[in-house]
């Protein structure tokens, strides 16, 4: 059996190859797996692992992960397909692979070829929910939101963050969440914006004191603000594409894209590409002159706030 794993969400990936991987040394054992660095194995050590026959076991299981960029692999990749006895599982694992690769398209004609992307904001809060109950905990749809929020999209960040909760108490309200999650810079500086655009220009100013008080760099916070602007003007010259084909063409996540779009919306394409020029010109200066960076970011949120959008 020949397995292909794939796709940028490595929560789900690794807990598929954690469950097949337990589930095959539990009726095999563990001698009867070897598991192969794509990045430094040979050819022959590869055809010779999948083409041999088990020992001391009915069947054995070989892994094989991160190959995409060994070319002696990659190359040869249907010969070594064809090599697999059928006595072996072969689990092939490609965090990121070119779909423009002969590698990628053999790989795809593969019968148990599985691909797990990012989830959407829905599909989060859902996940959540249903896996604070199966843990024996008990949080509602909008407090599974408030951790969205805060932590991001990252499943193995959020399911960290939900053990800790529970473990700290089974029934997760807010004022847990706040206790226990400090919000991630990513979600602070979206809420900084937030707060800049909606012309809250004193809530924006008291985002950025917190964020330096934790002794943040202004120039990771302009890195920051420029990917959000960045993700605005994505969104932007999309037209009228779904927020999962913009994710899925300009390669972010579906749930900033959702985060992000009704602040995009109210923006003319003018206004996101003046934000693109300022963001860039104090980007340099930052880098090339002796100026102050906290006054020079102030000002920055200062002309946000000041920008003229639509209801």
């Amino acid at each position: 059996m020949i397995v292909v794993l794939t796709g940028t969400n490595n929560f789900l990936l690794r807990k598929q190859l954690r469950e097949q991987v337990n589930a095959f040394v539990d009726e095999h054992g563990d001698l009867a797996l070897e598991r192969l660095d794509g990045e430094t194995v040979d050819f022959n050590r590869v055809h010779e692992a999948l083409s041999s026959v088990p020992f001391l076991s009915s069947k054995k299981m070989v892994i094989l992960s991160d190959a995409s960029s060994n070319k002696a692999l990659t190359e040869h990749i249907d010969e070594l397909l064809a090599s697999a006895d059928e006595t072996t599982d072969f689990i092939i694992v490609e965090s990121k692979l070119d779909k423009r690769s002969v590698y990628y398209k053999s790989l795809k004609k593969q019968k148990n070829y599985n691909e797990y992307v990012e989830p959407d904001d829905y599909s989060l809060v859902k996940w959540l929910n249903e896996e604070a109950k199966a843990r024996g905990g008990d949080l509602s749809t909008t407090d599974a939101r408030s951790i969205v929020d805060r932590v991001g999209s990252n499943q193995q960040l959020l399911s960290n963050e939900l053990e800790k909760l529970i473990l700290y108490r089974p029934k997760i309200d807010s004022e847990v969440i706040s206790l226990l999650i400090e919000p991630s810079p990513r979600s602070t500086v979206f809420d900084m914006l937030e707060a800049a655009f909606n012309g809250r220009t004193k809530r924006a100013l008291e985002l950025y004191g917190e964020q330096r008080q934790l002794r943040k760099d202004p120039q990771a916070m302009i890195a920051l603000i420029a990917w959000q602007i960045h993700i605005l003007a994505l969104i932007k010259v999309a037209g009228q594409r779904s927020p999962g084909e913009i994710a899925k063409e300009g390669r972010v996540n579906p749930f900033v894209v959702n985060k992000s779009i009704s602040i995009a919306k109210r923006l003319s394409t003018q206004q996101i590409k003046d934000l693109v020029h300022e963001t860039l010109l104090l980007d340099i200066a930052l880098k090339s002159q002796p100026i102050d960076a906290d006054s020079a970011l102030k000002n920055l949120l200062l002309k946000i706030s000041k920008i003229e959008i639509t209801a």
